[in-house]
C-alpha cells in the first residue's frame, strides 16, 4: 500500500491517500479541506478515487467530502454508529456552528471487522469509539490510521456531545495496542509528530496510564 500524508484544512487535519500501486485505486481518509491539493496529488499520480472514508464524522474530517466526491464519485465511507449520531438533528445544529460544509450521505456503512478493498490492497475496519460513538481506525499492516483516537503521545479529546475518556482509552489499549509493535500509528492530526508506533505509544502515551 502506498501512502500519501497531507496536513489540510484551518483545523491541521491529517489526509492520508493510500493506493494501490498495480491497479491505481485509492481511497481518500479524511479530506477535512485543501480539496484542491488534494485532489491535484491524485491527479498527478493517475489515481482511480473509489472511496472516501472518514474516521469520524466531525466536520473537520468530513468537510471536503463534497467537492471530492463531485471530483470523482468516489463513494462516501463511515461507521453506522456516526451516521446515526451525526444524522440527529440536534448533534447536526451544534456541530454546524463550526461553518465547515457538510457531507453528502454516507454510502457505505461499515462496522468493526469489515474490509475496505482498494485494489489489491485492503483496510481492516477497528472501531474505536471514545471520540465519537463510531470512531474507526483503518489497518493494513504495517499502517495504522487512527484518526482522532490516537495521537503521537496523546489521545483525542472527549468533551464534545458523543465522547467519552474511559471508553477511547479501553478501545486503545485492548484494539490498537495488540498490534505488533512496529506497527505505523497515522494520526488525525500532527500535535505530537507526524507519524508513530504502536511500541512507542505503549512505552510512553501518558494518556494510556488513566
Amino acid at each position: 500500500m502506498l501512502v500519501h500524508q497531507l496536513t489540510v484544512g484551518m483545523m491541521g487535519v491529517c489526509c492520508y491517500i493510500v493506493s494501490c500501486d498495480h491497479t491505481k485505486q485509492a481511497a481518500i481518509i479524511d479530506p477535512g479541506g485543501d480539496e484542491d491539493r488534494i485532489l491535484e496529488y491524485c491527479t498527478s499520480k493517475g489515481l482511480e478515487v473509489i472511496y472516501i472514508i472518514n474516521t469520524h464524522g466531525h466536520p473537520d474530517h468530513d468537510c471536503g467530502n463534497g467537492r471530492i466526491k463531485e471530483a470523482t464519485g468516489a463513494k462516501i465511507v463511515m461507521h453506522a454508529d456516526d451516521v446515526t449520531y451525526f444524522g440527529d438533528p440536534r448533534i447536526k445544529d451544534y456541530f454546524a456552528g463550526l461553518g465547515l460544509p457538510p457531507s453528502p450521505p454516507v454510502e457505505v456503512i461499515v462496522k468493526d471487522g469489515d474490509v475496505i478493498a482498494i485494489g489489491n490492497e485492503q483496510l481492516q475496519v477497528i472501531h474505536t469509539p471514545g471520540h465519537t460513538p463510531g470512531g474507526i481506525c483503518l489497518y493494513s499492516p504495517p499502517h495504522l490510521f487512527t484518526g482522532d483516537t490516537l495521537f503521537a503521545g496523546a489521545v483525542g479529546r472527549t468533551d464534545f456531545p458523543g465522547g467519552s475518556m474511559r471508553q477511547m482509552v479501553d478501545a486503545i489499549k485492548t484494539r490498537l495496542l495488540t498490534l505488533p509493535p512496529e506497527t505505523i500509528v497515522w494520526p488525525g492530526h500532527g500535535y505530537g509528530g507526524l507519524q508513530s508506533t504502536i511500541a512507542a505509544e505503549a512505552r510512553s502515551n501518558p494518556y494510556l496510564d488513566l
